[in-house]
Protein backbone atom coordinates (compact mmCIF):
# COMPACT_ATOMS: atom_id res chain seq x y z
CA UNK A 1 0.00 0.00 0.00
CA UNK A 2 1.46 3.23 -1.33
CA UNK A 3 2.19 5.60 1.91
CA UNK A 4 0.49 8.86 2.06
CA UNK A 5 2.01 12.16 0.87
CA UNK A 6 2.91 14.46 3.80
CA UNK A 7 2.72 18.28 2.62
CA UNK A 8 5.89 20.35 3.07
CA UNK A 9 5.85 23.87 4.96
CA UNK A 10 5.12 25.33 1.05
CA UNK A 11 2.68 23.09 0.05
CA UNK A 12 -0.83 23.11 -0.10
CA UNK A 13 -3.51 20.45 1.15
CA UNK A 14 -6.80 20.36 -0.24
CA UNK A 15 -9.87 18.53 0.17
CA UNK A 16 -13.40 18.20 -1.35
CA UNK A 17 -12.85 19.95 -4.47
CA UNK A 18 -16.09 21.33 -5.93
CA UNK A 19 -16.18 23.28 -8.94
CA UNK A 20 -18.86 26.00 -8.55
CA UNK A 21 -19.90 29.22 -9.89
CA UNK A 22 -21.06 32.90 -8.16
CA UNK A 23 -20.73 33.96 -4.69
CA UNK A 24 -18.73 31.82 -2.49
CA UNK A 25 -16.91 33.01 1.35
CA UNK A 26 -14.26 32.20 1.93
CA UNK A 27 -13.09 31.53 6.27
CA UNK A 28 -9.37 31.18 7.72
CA UNK A 29 -8.19 29.94 10.64
CA UNK A 30 -4.97 31.45 11.24
CA UNK A 31 -1.99 30.74 12.70
CA UNK A 32 2.49 31.70 13.08
CA UNK A 33 3.65 29.74 10.01
CA UNK A 34 0.35 28.45 7.52
CA UNK A 35 -3.21 29.14 7.64
CA UNK A 36 -6.07 26.94 6.85
CA UNK A 37 -8.98 28.49 4.53
CA UNK A 38 -12.44 27.04 4.09
CA UNK A 39 -14.50 28.05 0.91
CA UNK A 40 -18.48 28.10 1.63
CA UNK A 41 -21.21 28.60 -0.53
CA UNK A 42 -23.99 30.76 0.12
CA UNK A 43 -26.18 28.22 1.10
CA UNK A 44 -23.56 26.83 3.51
CA UNK A 45 -21.86 24.31 1.89
CA UNK A 46 -18.20 23.02 2.50
CA UNK A 47 -16.84 23.37 -1.01
CA UNK A 48 -13.32 23.16 -0.29
CA UNK A 49 -10.24 23.31 2.57
CA UNK A 50 -6.52 24.03 2.44
CA UNK A 51 -3.81 25.20 4.13
CA UNK A 52 -1.14 27.96 2.77
CA UNK A 53 1.87 29.45 4.53
CA UNK A 54 1.94 32.95 6.43
CA UNK A 55 3.45 34.17 3.50
CA UNK A 56 3.08 36.94 1.14
CA UNK A 57 3.05 34.33 -1.94
CA UNK A 58 0.93 32.14 0.39
CA UNK A 59 -1.61 34.91 0.37
CA UNK A 60 -1.97 35.05 -3.55
CA UNK A 61 -1.84 31.28 -3.84
CA UNK A 62 -4.96 31.48 -1.16
CA UNK A 63 -6.88 33.78 -3.03
CA UNK A 64 -6.17 32.55 -6.13
CA UNK A 65 -7.39 29.08 -5.10
CA UNK A 66 -10.32 30.10 -3.55
CA UNK A 67 -11.13 32.29 -6.93
CA UNK A 68 -11.11 28.94 -8.79
CA UNK A 69 -14.63 28.27 -6.57
CA UNK A 70 -16.04 31.40 -7.41
CA UNK A 71 -16.49 35.26 -6.76
CA UNK A 72 -15.13 35.71 -3.23
CA UNK A 73 -16.46 39.00 -1.94
CA UNK A 74 -16.28 38.21 1.88
CA UNK A 75 -13.78 36.52 4.42
CA UNK A 76 -13.89 35.76 7.87
CA UNK A 77 -10.94 35.50 9.49
CA UNK A 78 -10.06 34.35 13.05
CA UNK A 79 -6.68 37.02 14.65
CA UNK A 80 -7.57 40.02 12.54
CA UNK A 81 -5.31 42.03 15.07
CA UNK A 82 -2.33 39.17 15.25
CA UNK A 83 -1.40 35.89 13.11
CA UNK A 84 -3.95 37.23 11.08
CA UNK A 85 -3.17 41.12 9.99
CA UNK A 86 -1.18 40.24 7.11
CA UNK A 87 -3.66 38.19 5.13
CA UNK A 88 -6.47 41.11 5.99
CA UNK A 89 -4.33 43.35 4.68
CA UNK A 90 -3.91 41.31 1.74
CA UNK A 91 -7.45 40.46 1.30
CA UNK A 92 -8.64 44.17 1.90
CA UNK A 93 -6.28 45.38 -1.12
CA UNK A 94 -7.76 43.09 -3.25
CA UNK A 95 -11.51 44.38 -3.01
CA UNK A 96 -12.14 41.52 0.00
CA UNK A 97 -14.72 42.80 3.15
CA UNK A 98 -13.02 41.05 5.56
CA UNK A 99 -14.60 40.16 8.98
CA UNK A 100 -12.99 39.56 12.44
CA UNK A 101 -14.38 36.79 13.60
CA UNK A 102 -14.06 35.73 17.11
CA UNK A 103 -12.84 32.24 18.77
CA UNK A 104 -15.40 29.60 19.08
CA UNK A 105 -16.76 28.98 22.49
CA UNK A 106 -15.56 25.90 24.64
CA UNK A 107 -19.06 24.95 25.10
CA UNK A 108 -19.40 24.08 21.16
CA UNK A 109 -15.91 23.09 21.00
CA UNK A 110 -16.95 20.48 23.59
CA UNK A 111 -19.86 19.15 21.69
CA UNK A 112 -18.47 19.63 18.04
CA UNK A 113 -15.06 18.73 18.18
CA UNK A 114 -12.04 21.12 17.31
CA UNK A 115 -9.28 20.83 13.74
CA UNK A 116 -8.17 23.81 12.33
CA UNK A 117 -10.42 23.24 8.89
CA UNK A 118 -13.47 22.87 11.68
CA UNK A 119 -12.18 26.55 12.52
CA UNK A 120 -12.12 27.75 9.07
CA UNK A 121 -15.24 26.68 8.24
CA UNK A 122 -16.85 28.16 11.57
CA UNK A 123 -15.60 31.51 10.43
CA UNK A 124 -17.26 31.22 7.28
CA UNK A 125 -19.79 30.66 9.08
CA UNK A 126 -20.16 33.22 10.75
CA UNK A 127 -19.53 36.04 7.89
CA UNK A 128 -22.65 33.78 6.13
CA UNK A 129 -24.95 33.45 9.67
CA UNK A 130 -24.33 37.50 10.09
CA UNK A 131 -22.65 36.94 13.50
CA UNK A 132 -19.41 38.24 12.26
CA UNK A 133 -20.20 41.79 11.71
CA UNK A 134 -16.99 43.76 12.92
CA UNK A 135 -14.96 44.94 10.08
CA UNK A 136 -10.64 44.33 10.34
CA UNK A 137 -8.67 47.23 10.18
CA UNK A 138 -6.94 48.19 7.39
CA UNK A 139 -3.53 48.51 9.17
CA UNK A 140 -1.90 50.12 6.34
CA UNK A 141 -1.71 53.75 6.79
CA UNK A 142 -1.08 56.62 9.57
CA UNK A 143 -3.07 54.93 12.22
CA UNK A 144 -0.93 51.82 12.00
CA UNK A 145 1.90 54.67 12.59
CA UNK A 146 0.71 55.44 15.14
CA UNK A 147 -0.27 52.32 16.90
CA UNK A 148 3.93 51.31 16.04
CA UNK A 149 4.63 54.63 18.35
CA UNK A 150 2.14 53.86 20.75
CA UNK A 151 3.34 50.58 21.74
CA UNK A 152 6.96 51.77 21.35
CA UNK A 153 6.16 54.06 24.03
CA UNK A 154 3.98 51.86 26.00
CA UNK A 155 7.22 49.70 26.14
CA UNK A 156 9.58 52.59 27.13
CA UNK A 157 7.09 53.76 29.76
CA UNK A 158 6.85 50.63 31.71
CA UNK A 159 10.46 49.83 31.39
CA UNK A 160 11.64 53.36 33.01
CA UNK A 161 8.98 53.10 35.69
CA UNK A 162 10.37 49.52 36.53
CA UNK A 163 14.22 51.25 36.25
CA UNK A 164 12.96 53.97 38.70
CA UNK A 165 11.58 51.95 41.22
CA UNK A 166 14.76 49.85 40.97
CA UNK A 167 16.97 52.63 41.96
CA UNK A 168 14.55 53.59 44.78
CA UNK A 169 14.80 49.68 46.20
CA UNK A 170 18.68 49.94 46.33
CA UNK A 171 18.64 53.22 47.78
CA UNK A 172 16.80 51.53 50.67
CA UNK A 173 19.68 48.90 51.69
CA UNK A 174 22.32 51.64 50.88
CA UNK A 175 24.71 52.74 52.99
CA UNK A 176 23.51 55.08 55.68
CA UNK A 177 25.48 57.97 54.22
CA UNK A 178 24.87 57.68 50.90
CA UNK A 179 21.47 57.14 51.64
CA UNK A 180 21.58 59.94 53.87
CA UNK A 181 23.53 62.45 50.87
CA UNK A 182 20.59 61.76 48.12
CA UNK A 183 17.17 61.22 50.61
CA UNK A 184 16.50 65.23 50.30
CA UNK A 185 16.81 65.00 46.71
CA UNK A 186 13.61 65.02 44.41
CA UNK A 187 12.63 62.22 42.03
CA UNK A 188 14.28 64.37 38.68
CA UNK A 189 17.52 65.88 40.90
CA UNK A 190 17.72 62.26 42.23
CA UNK A 191 18.49 60.65 38.71
CA UNK A 192 20.98 63.07 37.60
CA UNK A 193 22.59 62.61 40.65
CA UNK A 194 22.96 59.29 40.30
CA UNK A 195 24.01 59.21 36.47
CA UNK A 196 26.94 60.79 37.71
CA UNK A 197 28.06 58.03 39.87
CA UNK A 198 29.11 55.52 37.03
CA UNK A 199 31.93 57.41 35.74
CA UNK A 200 33.26 58.44 38.97
CA UNK A 201 34.08 55.37 40.97
CA UNK A 202 37.31 54.34 41.79
CA UNK A 203 38.35 50.75 42.32
CA UNK A 204 40.14 50.22 45.69
CA UNK A 205 43.55 48.22 46.05
CA UNK A 206 43.84 44.87 44.07
CA UNK A 207 40.76 45.83 41.94
CA UNK A 208 38.57 44.58 44.56
CA UNK A 209 35.17 46.32 44.96
CA UNK A 210 33.25 47.71 47.95
CA UNK A 211 29.48 47.08 48.37
CA UNK A 212 29.46 51.10 48.75
CA UNK A 213 31.18 50.85 45.36
CA UNK A 214 29.17 48.21 43.65
CA UNK A 215 25.79 50.79 44.99
CA UNK A 216 27.26 53.79 43.21
CA UNK A 217 28.18 51.85 40.28
CA UNK A 218 24.74 50.60 39.99
CA UNK A 219 22.40 53.40 41.01
CA UNK A 220 24.78 54.98 37.81
CA UNK A 221 23.56 52.43 35.57
CA UNK A 222 19.85 52.83 36.75
CA UNK A 223 20.10 56.44 36.30
CA UNK A 224 21.59 56.17 33.16
CA UNK A 225 18.96 53.78 31.91
CA UNK A 226 16.11 56.24 33.14
CA UNK A 227 17.78 58.72 31.01
CA UNK A 228 17.69 57.09 28.19
CA UNK A 229 14.27 55.76 28.23
CA UNK A 230 13.18 59.34 29.26
CA UNK A 231 14.65 60.43 25.62
CA UNK A 232 13.08 57.86 23.94
CA UNK A 233 9.59 58.35 25.03
CA UNK A 234 10.19 62.68 24.30
CA UNK A 235 11.22 61.97 20.72
CA UNK A 236 8.37 59.14 20.60
CA UNK A 237 5.85 61.40 21.69
CA UNK A 238 6.98 64.30 19.54
CA UNK A 239 6.56 61.88 16.44
CA UNK A 240 3.35 60.95 17.36
CA UNK A 241 2.25 64.68 18.13
CA UNK A 242 3.53 65.33 14.27
CA UNK A 243 1.48 62.68 12.94
CA UNK A 244 -1.91 63.52 14.79
CA UNK A 245 -0.85 67.24 13.72
CA UNK A 246 -0.54 66.19 10.02
CA UNK A 247 -3.12 63.63 9.48
CA UNK A 248 -6.03 64.13 11.82
CA UNK A 249 -5.75 67.87 13.10
CA UNK A 250 -9.53 68.14 14.24
CA UNK A 251 -8.89 66.19 17.02
CA UNK A 252 -6.73 68.63 18.54
CA UNK A 253 -8.85 71.26 18.55
CA UNK A 254 -11.28 69.37 21.03
CA UNK A 255 -10.81 70.48 24.65
CA UNK A 256 -9.28 67.50 26.46
CA UNK A 257 -7.41 65.95 23.39
CA UNK A 258 -4.01 66.21 23.31
CA UNK A 259 -1.72 63.93 21.06
CA UNK A 260 -1.47 60.94 23.27
CA UNK A 261 -5.13 61.02 23.68
CA UNK A 262 -5.52 61.10 19.87
CA UNK A 263 -3.34 58.68 19.16
CA UNK A 264 -5.93 55.90 21.51
CA UNK A 265 -9.23 57.10 19.43
CA UNK A 266 -7.64 56.59 16.17
CA UNK A 267 -6.15 53.45 16.24
CA UNK A 268 -8.95 52.27 18.12
CA UNK A 269 -10.80 53.62 14.52
CA UNK A 270 -8.64 52.32 12.45
CA UNK A 271 -7.66 53.12 8.79
CA UNK A 272 -10.70 52.69 7.67
CA UNK A 273 -13.65 54.29 10.24
CA UNK A 274 -16.43 52.94 7.29
CA UNK A 275 -16.29 50.44 9.19
CA UNK A 276 -17.86 51.78 12.21
CA UNK A 277 -22.11 51.94 11.17
CA UNK A 278 -22.74 54.73 13.64
CA UNK A 279 -21.83 57.00 16.68
CA UNK A 280 -23.60 54.04 18.71
CA UNK A 281 -21.50 51.44 17.17
CA UNK A 282 -18.08 53.85 17.99
CA UNK A 283 -19.56 54.45 21.62
CA UNK A 284 -19.46 50.29 22.22
CA UNK A 285 -16.54 49.84 20.83
CA UNK A 286 -15.08 52.09 23.44
CA UNK A 287 -17.10 50.65 26.38
CA UNK A 288 -19.02 53.55 26.80
CA UNK A 289 -22.45 52.64 25.84
CA UNK A 290 -24.84 52.36 28.81
CA UNK A 291 -25.74 48.88 30.30
CA UNK A 292 -29.45 48.45 31.24
CA UNK A 293 -29.45 47.35 34.99
CA UNK A 294 -33.06 48.21 35.65
CA UNK A 295 -35.11 45.44 37.96
CA UNK A 296 -39.10 46.45 38.50
CA UNK A 297 -39.91 49.95 38.79
CA UNK A 298 -36.01 50.32 39.43
CA UNK A 299 -34.36 52.20 35.54
CA UNK A 300 -30.76 52.15 36.07
CA UNK A 301 -27.94 51.75 33.69
CA UNK A 302 -24.73 51.30 34.23
CA UNK A 303 -20.87 51.65 32.60
CA UNK A 304 -20.28 49.34 30.02
CA UNK A 305 -17.01 47.64 31.26
CA UNK A 306 -16.51 46.02 27.84
CA UNK A 307 -14.97 47.55 24.43
CA UNK A 308 -11.44 48.97 23.71
CA UNK A 309 -10.25 49.83 27.22
CA UNK A 310 -7.43 51.83 25.90
CA UNK A 311 -10.04 54.04 24.36
CA UNK A 312 -11.97 53.92 27.21
CA UNK A 313 -8.99 55.98 29.10
CA UNK A 314 -8.90 58.20 26.49
CA UNK A 315 -12.37 59.20 26.95
CA UNK A 316 -11.85 59.33 30.43
CA UNK A 317 -9.15 61.04 30.14
CA UNK A 318 -11.11 63.71 27.97
CA UNK A 319 -14.12 64.25 30.43
CA UNK A 320 -11.65 64.90 34.08
CA UNK A 321 -10.14 67.40 31.97
CA UNK A 322 -12.81 69.01 30.90
CA UNK A 323 -14.15 68.87 34.57
CA UNK A 324 -10.96 70.87 35.40
CA UNK A 325 -11.25 73.35 32.93
CA UNK A 326 -13.95 73.40 30.34
CA UNK A 327 -17.01 75.97 32.32
CA UNK A 328 -19.82 74.03 30.10
CA UNK A 329 -18.90 70.82 31.33
CA UNK A 330 -18.91 72.04 35.15
CA UNK A 331 -22.46 73.58 34.47
CA UNK A 332 -23.59 70.56 33.56
CA UNK A 333 -22.05 68.51 36.40
CA UNK A 334 -23.62 70.96 39.11
CA UNK A 335 -26.59 70.09 36.99
CA UNK A 336 -27.10 66.95 37.14
CA UNK A 337 -25.94 66.53 40.75
CA UNK A 338 -29.30 68.64 41.75
CA UNK A 339 -31.23 66.60 39.60
CA UNK A 340 -30.34 63.43 41.85
CA UNK A 341 -27.69 61.75 39.84
CA UNK A 342 -24.17 60.19 41.18
CA UNK A 343 -20.90 60.59 40.14
CA UNK A 344 -20.64 57.59 37.97
CA UNK A 345 -23.85 58.17 36.21
CA UNK A 346 -22.44 61.42 35.52
CA UNK A 347 -19.28 60.82 34.26
CA UNK A 348 -21.24 57.89 31.88
CA UNK A 349 -23.57 60.43 30.45
CA UNK A 350 -20.49 63.01 29.90
CA UNK A 351 -18.07 60.15 28.24
CA UNK A 352 -21.11 59.09 25.79
CA UNK A 353 -21.08 62.49 24.96
CA UNK A 354 -17.53 62.96 24.40
CA UNK A 355 -17.47 59.40 22.60
CA UNK A 356 -20.47 61.22 20.14
CA UNK A 357 -18.10 64.30 19.58
CA UNK A 358 -15.37 62.55 18.79
CA UNK A 359 -16.72 60.44 16.26
CA UNK A 360 -18.19 63.08 14.23
CA UNK A 361 -14.56 63.82 13.68
CA UNK A 362 -13.08 60.79 13.39
CA UNK A 363 -15.64 59.84 10.67
CA UNK A 364 -14.23 62.08 8.41
CA UNK A 365 -11.34 60.23 7.83
CA UNK A 366 -9.87 58.20 5.32
CA UNK A 367 -7.18 60.27 6.95
CA UNK A 368 -5.45 63.74 5.23
CA UNK A 369 -2.66 62.99 2.77
CA UNK A 370 0.69 63.13 3.92
CA UNK A 371 2.41 66.37 5.16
Amino acid sequence: MASATVPTATAVTRTRRREVAGEIVLGVDTHRDAHVAAVLSVTGTALDTGEFPATAAGYRELLKWAGTLGSVRRAGVEGTGSYGASLSRYLLSQGVDVFDVNRMDQADRRRRGKSDPLDAQNAARAVLSGRARARAKAGDGPVQIARMYKLAKASAVKARTQAINQLKSVLVTADPVLREELAPLGSAELVRTCAGFSGSVVQGEGGEETVLQATRITLGLLACRIGQLSEQIEEVEARMARLVACHAPQLLEVVGVGPTTAVALLVAVGDNPERLESEASFAALCGVSPVERSSGRRQFRRLNRGGDRQANAALHRIVFTRLRVDARTQEYYERRLKEGKTRREIIRCLKRYAAREVFSLVRQLPLSPPC
